[in-house]
Parts: C-alpha cells; structure tokens; sequence
C-alpha cells in the first residue's frame, strides 16, 4: 500500500494555464497545504519548493492528466528525481455530486493514491509524450475522413438522378476515386455544378486523410515495436491498442 511506503503525497489537478496542488500526509491522509502554481518551467520550479517547504520526506507526486496537461510538470519533476505517478479520475458519479472544484480535485487524487495498493507510472519521457501527440494527430485524420465521407454520401442523395445511379453502390474506394475525378460540364445547371464541385472536394479530403492516418499509424507502429514489441504479440492488439496501453 502507498500509505506505507511514503510520509506525503502531493495531489495535482491539472489545467492548460495553472495547476493546484495539494498535499497529504500518510497514513489518515489530512490535508497539509495547498498551492495554486502557473503552468510553466517557473511555476513547476514553485511547486517543487513547495513540496520541500510542506512534503520533506519519503513522498510521490499524483498527477492527474499526467499524459496531457500534467506531462510538462511530470517531466520536470522526473527529471529532478522526484517519484511520479499517474492519477486516476474520481468516478463521474462521484464528480457529479461533488461539482467541479479543483482543490478538492487534487486532494482526492493524493487521498486515492495513498489508499491504492496498484499506482500508474507516466509513460516514459519524450517516447510517451511523442507516441501521444501520433495518436491525437491519427484520431483527428479518422475522424476528418468519417465526416467528409458521411457528407459524401449525403451529397449523393440528393444529387440529381443520372449522377446519383454512377455513384450509387459503389465501395468507399472505387467512390472516392471517381468523385475525385468528376468534371464540371460546360452544360450543366448551377445545381449540377454546385454538386459535382462538393462531391470532389469532399472525395479529396476523404482521400487525403486516409493516407495520413495511415503515414501516422507506421510511425505509431514503429515506436510501439522501438518501446514494448511484447505487446504486439498478444491476440487483438494491433499498435493503436498498443500505443495506448
């Protein structure tokens, strides 16, 4: 158990621009200080000072958001030798009936910390930080191409009928290649026009946002191979499970 092993844990709730820190002491878990820290190379300088001024002894930092808005400070107190974990979240029942206070927050991430037997370690260093920011750059590209095909096939609906029966039934490729390559006839209406520069437009973008999905998940492979190849081997798991593991 935590609580066993350390004198203080200091809880941080984290946010884009500030961070509030609170710290605990082992075992009941009272509250002994809290701080309010900017989120910058100063600010994470103020709260070491304030852990060696209130937490001087055996102590673990508790980081919420250590992985997004937390992994500045969570790199700056690894690199100083100082034991980080990651925080889990209180259940949304709880915040719930709690509200949204960010003193309490971190409290109750020092509290849980101390109480829990099993603790999450950051991902490790620039390799976690880089692997993060493939997986938020590939999500957006599936998504832009979901989007951009679902406005595709709703283009082709309403698209008048001669249209509409060339593109109707074709697989996603084979639509995407020939909306990609659509014209606009000198003799077509305004509407005809509108349509067939919509679908085109939309057909690229779909196109274009799968060859980066894909260019991102062989790098996201590569790094998963480069930091844990293990997890490859298990049944199911391909590198974006991998990667967020």
């Amino acid at each position: 158990m935590v609580a066993d092993e350390v004198d203080y844990v200091v809880g941080v709730d984290t946010h884009r621009d500030e961070h509030v820190l609170a710290v605990v002491a082992a075992p009941a878990g009272a509250v002994v200080a809290q701080r309010q820290v900017p989120a910058s190379g100063g600010g994470y300088a103020q709260a070491l000072r304030f852990a060696d001024q209130h937490a001087a002894g055996r102590r673990v930092w508790a980081i919420e958001g250590a992985g997004h808005y937390g992994a500045g400070l969570a790199r700056f107190l690894s690199g100083r030798g100082e034991a980080v974990v990651e925080a889990g979240r209180a259940p949304r029942q709880q915040r719930r009936l709690r509200g949204k206070d960010d003193s309490l927050d971190a409290i109750a991430a020092a509290q849980a910390t101390l109480a829990s037997t099993d603790v999450a370690l950051p991902r490790a260093g620039e390799q976690g930080e880089a692997l993060r920011l493939l997986l938020v750059a590939r999500r957006s590209a599936v998504d832009v191409r979901r989007q951009a095909l679902v406005q595709l096939r709703s283009v082709i609906v309403t698209a008048a009928e001669p249209l509409r029966q060339q593109l109707r039934g074709l697989p996603v490729g084979r639509l995407l290649e020939r909306c990609s390559r659509l014209r606009r006839p000198v003799a077509a209406t305004s509407d005809e026009l509108a349509t067939r520069l919509v679908l085109r437009t939309l057909a690229r973008r779909a196109t274009s946002a799968t060859v980066e999905a894909a260019e991102l998940e062989r790098e996201i492979l590569a790094r998963v191979r480069a930091l844990a190849p293990q997890l490859l081997d298990q049944p199911g798991v391909g590198p974006i499970v991998a990667a967020l593991c």
